[in-house]
C-alpha cells in the first residue's frame, strides 16, 4: 500500500520526533513486512539526515511458534540483538503492523509473563537512558487489515483515521504538533509543583500524591500519534477505586469491565466481567505490577473513536488512563516492572482537582 503521506510521516518522525543527527544510529523495528512503505521512507529520511539505520521486520507466526514450543531457559533467553538495540544505538523506532492482533490470545500466560520478565532489563534501560536525554525513541502504527478490523473500519477508513490522528493531513504537521505542545504546556505548568490530585466521578474516586513528580508534555515525540500529559504518582500514595470504561487489551487478550481498588499504592482487588483470571495473572507478574506507574489525561480530541489500539485510545480527548507497572523515570516515577498496562476511563461525567482546585471537568480542561 503506497500513499505519499507515508513519506510525510517518516519525515516528521525522523526530523521532529527523534531528531536524527549526522552519525547517529537508529534501530527501526516493524512487527511485519506489511510496513515496507513506511520502513523504506524512514530509511530514506534517516540517510538524508546523516544517520545510519538497521531495519528489522518480524516474520508473521514466529511469536506463536515461540510460545508453543519454548520451555525453561528458552523463555528466559534475551536476544543479544535486543540488548544491542538499547546499548549501542542512539534511537529506536518501532512500527506495529500486525497481520493478526490476537495472535497470542491463546498463548500460555505463564510463558508470556516469564519472557516479559526476561525482557524487563531492556525496557528499564530504555526508559532510564531516555530520561537522561541519551536515547530517543518513537512508537507508531502502519495501517493493516488486522488493525482496521479491530477498529471496525475498512482498511481505507482506518488509513485515514491514522493519518488524521497523526495530523498528517495538516499543511505543516510539525507546526501543528508544536502548537499542541504549547497548549498542553499551560496544563503542565499549572500541575507541576502541586501536591495532591483527586479524580472523581460516576466510575472513579481516586486520590494520589504528585509531590516532587513532573507532568510531561506529549506532543508527537515518543508516540505518533500523540496527545496527552502524564506523570508517575508517588508509589505508595494511590487510594480509591476506578471502573474502566473501555476494554483493557494486553497481548491480544481483551479484558472488559475492569475494576481496580487501590490501598497505599497497591492494587488490592481486581475484578473484570471478562478474563478476570488473566487480569490477575498479569498483575502478579512481579513485585511492581500492582503499583500505579502512570496517571495521564488524553488531549487528542481528533481521535473520536475507540479503536482497540492503546496507542490511539489512550490519547482520546476526554479520557484518563492509568498504567499499572513500570513508570517513566523522567516523571520522577520509581516503580519498575516487566509490564506497563494502560487502562482507559471516560471523564465526561467526572472532574479532577489539584490541591483542591478543579482544573478539569466533563472531559475538558477548565483553566
Amino acid at each position: 500500500m503506497f500513499d505519499a503521506r507515508f513519506d510525510k510521516m517518516a519525515d516528521v518522525i525522523v526530523n521532529y520526533s527523534i531528531e536524527v543527527r549526522p552519525g547517529q544510529t537508529v534501530y527501526v523495528w516493524s512487527t511485519s513486512f506489511e510496513a515496507q512503505p513506511l520502513l523504506l521512507a524512514l530509511y530514506k529520511e534517516i540517510l538524508k539526515a546523516g544517520g545510519n539505520a538497521f531495519l528489522r521486520a518480524d516474520v508473521p507466526g514466529a511469536a506463536e511458534v515461540f510460545y508453543q514450543y519454548a520451555t525453561g531457559a528458552q523463555l528466559d533467553f534475551v536476544s543479544p540483538v535486543d540488548q544491542i538495540s538499547v546499548e549501542k544505538f542512539d534511537a529506536y523506532i518501532r512500527i506495529s503492523a500486525d497481520a493478526n492482533t490476537r495472535r497470542l490470545a491463546n498463548a500460555n500466560p505463564d510463558a508470556v509473563v516469564r519472557q516479559q520478565m526476561a525482557q524487563r532489563p531492556i525496557l528499564n534501560k530504555r526508559m532510564e537512558l531516555s530520561a537522561e536525554g541519551k536515547y530517543n525513541w518513537c512508537v507508531t502504527r502502519f495501517p493493516t487489515n488486522a488493525h482496521a478490523m479491530d477498529a471496525d473500519m475498512s482498511l481505507a477508513e482506518y488509513t485515514e483515521f491514522v493519518f488524521g490522528a497523526c495530523l498528517l493531513n495538516d499543511p505543516d504537521p510539525v507546526a501543528s504538533w508544536r502548537a499542541k505542545g504549547v497548549e498542553q504546556q499551560r496544563y503542565v505548568d499549572f500541575l507541576n509543583g502541586k501536591r495532591q490530585l483527586h479524580v472523581e466521578g460516576a466510575n472513579v474516586d481516586l486520590t494520589m500524591s504528585i509531590v516532587d513528580r513532573v507532568f510531561m508534555n506529549s506532543q508527537g515525540k515518543r508516540n505518533f500519534p500523540d496527545g496527552e500529559i502524564y506523570t508517575g504518582p508517588v508509589e505508595d500514595s494511590v487510594n480509591g477505586w476506578i471502573r474502566y470504561s473501555y476494554p483493557a487489551i494486553y497481548n491480544g487478550r481483551e479484558v472488559s469491565g475492569v475494576q481496580l481498588w487501590f490501598e497505599n499504592g497497591r492494587v488490592v482487588k481486581a475484578t473484570a466481567d471478562k478474563n478476570e483470571a488473566f487480569l490477575n495473572k498479569v498483575l502478579d507478574t512481579d513485585a511492581g505490577a500492582r503499583t500505579l506507574g502512570e496517571f495521564a489525561i488524553g488531549t487528542n480530541y481528533g481521535i473520536a473513536k475507540f479503536s482497540r489500539d492503546i496507542l490511539f485510545d489512550e490519547k482520546i480527548g476526554g479520557t484518563i488512563h492509568l498504567a499499572v507497572g513500570s513508570g517513566y523515570p523522567d516523571t520522577g516515577a520509581k516503580n519498575k516492572s516487566a509490564i506497563h498496562w494502560d487502562m482507559i476511563a471516560g471523564m465526561q461525567d467526572g472532574q479532577i482537582s489539584a490541591d483542591g482546585v478543579t482544573f478539569y471537568k466533563g472531559g475538558q480542561f477548565t483553566i
